[in-house]
């Protein structure tokens, strides 16, 4: 009788979900044969605080030129003055930083210095944004265009006729805290800056950045401010410059700016490297960059909204990490000394705890060269500057976030296939950062809890913990931390087996283990302990007491080891099942999936972690916990949920499911999309679940996948038609719900039938991903 109630629902189920995929009729109608990069709509993610930009940007690139108009972390669509275009910016993060070096042109005397002030007005009408371009009119009647190669941003102004057309460019505002700026004016061409700052969520850092800029045509005038001081004729300062051209007749500026991190020689080698191109051609370029890494993967099928919403995902997972090394290698290391990558670019900005869980392995799958030199660059901070990275901007360790995510995202990049050659390397600092904690000298925090878990099994509590260092503490976060430590010695078990390291694997996987140690039966729940051991806070599990950005509900899934033994901890796979059943309001979400998705999913504004006992499609601990159904019997529910979370991506200003964190939310929206996800972060498990799309082709990397292409497919996937009948490899009928990486690596073909009902698919205890032992 269960089973035909389910099914009714399920029916009603699709009905209710057909915004997500196409008719077949629509479905004809679409094609991909244009250029892809036109269904990159950059301004999705820029309201509610998605914290994304639309700017300009190459994959990877150093520079994010984009517009700020007074938002924390940049671009905020429903503000509408710009107070200038910025060299810096990180896509979906939620503290301030970057926006170094705002640039804005204007007209007539120049009076004020603060750009709050000077800001200038825009309409959405007169703006427009694409991969590689941006462009906007401003209420001044100039028309900014920006473009960007790796390490530059440029710019073309377009002035009305007049003798005073300015550029300003303000060295001692940016969205960080200022600690310090230069400005110099060399020649009658050239604007250099120094600009130090620190920030992002803590007054973290410092970091300094180096930036030279060179006009297409010489100044007619320039001067220099200090505070609200202007100095007409004068070539340095502290504040900012200004520089003016006679557009009577040619209306036209361009500006090409280079970015360092080294110092001021680094931004002139990046400038003569990538400089001297007229503003069109390097647009040209750019275009051609996006579209040959969106070209990587190819769809049929589903609505234009669903293609514009993953390429636009797809587009926004490449934006970051971001080369960190000069055009001649050098680069700033965590020790504060210069450094030269050789054989290898260097990467920066390391959202680890957010871009574990998804897009590190999306990276490994479709851009594997650019990956493995990021594993590189993660192994250096190690080498340089004593220590793996946490939360890393810059040069500098932010502390931001807990955990120790950094293991799980090297042991990806190691099954991956990405660490051949310093596989050993990697893993002497993974081990020493899995067994202690970095010296009181060194600003990062590691494992900052990592004595007590060891000795105890388990990370403590300790409300109020005087911070040791600048950003977050583990033991603020005793809860999750315990159960971030011990899914890390999980994978890191597995790679010291791999790698002939016995003892060790040992010993890992017996910490893996520990999060057993904060589960209360009195509540059913995890817990968090104090120091004595006792549990703390409060028993209610929607409450979130020592866990981070969420609560005991989120977190109970996040046991990706070991699904089986936390099964039996809360009661079974029946318990686990009426569990996940109440978690994802599932008769709810069955009845109508988006209204559920939107109302009772999303807990209120996308920071509103805690207080909630459902699902949080728009944070990062819940990412795997559809999955979960994988490994109690019940697979089907996996699409019915991970569908309906879909819908939440829209091609809208606000169709963001909360931070995109650096990709991360992107990347699960493309993999699951795909029907591909690492259901394992750190290992090389991908769950597998109904595509959207008809048929999915990804071009991959003979050197790290010999097949070259793997093509998704699943007839008629559809709202009507979307439970997974069987699967094919090869035309081998498969009967996992998962598939390995070692599989993947030769794989042509991955078949999926679909249809109207669950079937028996996947529902056998032999077909759930592997316990990690």
């Amino acid at each position: 009788m269960r089973g035909t109630r389910r099914t009714r629902l399920c029916l009603a189920g699709v009905m209710a979900a057909s915004a997500l995929i196409a008719t077949p009729a629509a479905r004809a109608a679409e094609r991909t044969d244009g250029h892809l990069a036109d269904l990159v709509n950059p301004f999705i993610g820029t309201q509610n605080e998605g914290n994304t930009f639309p700017g300009a940007a190459v994959p990877f690139g150093m520079v994010q030129f984009s517009p700020d108009t007074g938002h924390s972390t940049g671009y905020d669509y429903t503000h509408d003055r710009i107070r200038g275009f910025s060299l810096v910016h990180l896509s979906g993060v939620g503290c301030r930083i970057g926006g170094d070096l705002p640039v804005l042109p204007t007209t007539g005397d120049v009076t004020r210095t603060d750009y709050a002030q000077y800001a200038a007005a825009f309409s959405h009408e007169d703006e427009t944004a694409s991969p590689g371009y941006y462009r906007v009119g401003l209420s001044s009647g100039i028309r900014a265009e920006l473009t960007a190669t790796e390490r530059t941003g440029v710019q073309r102004y377009t002035f009305p006729a007049t003798g005073k057309a300015n550029v300003l460019l303000n060295a001692a505002q940016s969205l960080h805290k200022s600690a310090g700026s230069a400005v110099e004016i060399l020649d009658d061409r050239t604007v250099r800056t120094e600009i130090t700052g620190h920030g992002f969520c803590r007054d973290t850092g410092p970091y300094t950045v180096y930036t030279v800029t060179r006009f297409s045509r010489p100044f007619t005038a320039y001067g220099t401010w200090d505070g609200g001081t202007v100095a007409p004729g004068a070539r340095s300062g502290r504040g900012g410059a200004y520089v003016r051209f006679d557009t009577t007749h040619d209306r036209t500026v361009e500006a090409t700016t280079a970015l360092s991190y080294v110092d001021a020689r680094g931004a002139a080698v990046n400038l003569r490297a990538e400089g001297g191109r007229s503003f069109d051609a390097v647009r040209r370029r750019a275009r051609e960059q996006w579209e040959r890494r969106l070209r990587g993967v190819r769809v049929r099928g589903g609505t234009p909204t669903l293609r514009r919403t993953f390429y636009s995902s797809l587009y926004r997972s490449y934006l970051a990490p971001n080369v960190g090394s000069d055009a001649d290698g050098r680069y700033f290391g965590w020790d504060r000394r210069v450094h030269r990558a050789r054989g290898f670019t260097y990467y920066q900005n390391w959202s680890l705890w957010d871009t574990y869980r998804t897009q590190a392995q999306l990276l490994a799958l479709l851009a594997p060269r650019e990956a493995r030199d990021m594993a590189r660059s993660v192994v250096a901070v190690d080498e340089d500057g004593g220590w793996l990275p946490k939360w890393g901007y810059g040069p500098v360790e932010t502390n931001v976030m807990s955990g120790d995510p950094v293991t799980p995202f090297l042991t990806t990049a190691y099954h991956m296939g990405l660490l051949r050659g310093f596989e050993e390397r990697a893993y002497r600092a993974l081990r020493k950062n899995a067994d202690g904690v970095p010296p009181a000298a060194y600003p990062g925090i590691g494992r900052e809890a990592n004595a007590e878990y060891i000795a105890q099994g388990f990370a403590p509590y300790i409300k109020g913990r005087p911070l040791a260092k600048m950003g977050d503490s583990d033991y603020h976060h005793g809860a999750s931390v315990t159960l971030e430590y011990a899914l890390a010695d999980a994978m890191l078990a597995q790679m010291a087996r791999e790698l002939g390291h016995a003892d060790d694997a040992a010993r890992y996987a017996a910490r893996s283990r520990n999060y057993r140690n904060i589960f209360d039966p009195s509540t059913g729940f995890f817990r968090a302990r104090d120091a004595a051991g006792a549990f703390t806070g409060s028993p209610d599990p929607a409450r979130g007491t020592g866990f981070h950005e969420g609560t005991a509900w989120q977190y109970q899934w996040l046991v990706p080891q070991d699904l089986p033994g936390m099964i039996d901890l809360i009661g079974g796979t029946r318990a686990a099942n009426d569990r996940l059943d109440a978690f994802f309001a599932y008769d709810r979400l069955l009845a109508d999936p988006e209204r559920t998705a939107r109302e009772v999913w999303v807990h209120g504004d996308p920071y509103a972690y805690y207080n909630a006992a459902t699902y949080n499609p728009m944070n990062e601990p819940d990412l795997v916990a559809p999955y979960t159904y994988l490994t109690t019997g019940q697979p089907w529910k996996t699409t019915d949920v991970v569908h309906a979370a879909l819908t939440l991506f829209t091609d809208s200003p606000t169709g963001m499911t909360g931070n995109d964190d650096l990709g991360t939310m992107s990347a699960w929206n493309v993999l699951s999309s795909i029907g591909l996800f690492p259901v394992q972060p750190g290992y090389d498990t991908w769950g597998l679940t109904t595509p959207v799309f008809d048929r999915v082709d990804l071009v991959l990397d003979r050197r790290y996948w010999p097949a070259g292409r793997l093509t998704v497919t699943a007839p008629g996937t559809s709202a009507g038609d979307r439970y997974v009948q069987e699967v094919r490899t090869d035309g081998t009928v498969h009967r996992r719900t998962y598939l390995t990486t070692g599989a993947l690596r030769s794989l042509r073909s991955l078949a999926f039938t679909v249809g109207p009902r669950p079937s028996e698919w996947g529902t056998s205890p032999e077909a759930a991903p592997p316990v990690l032992r």
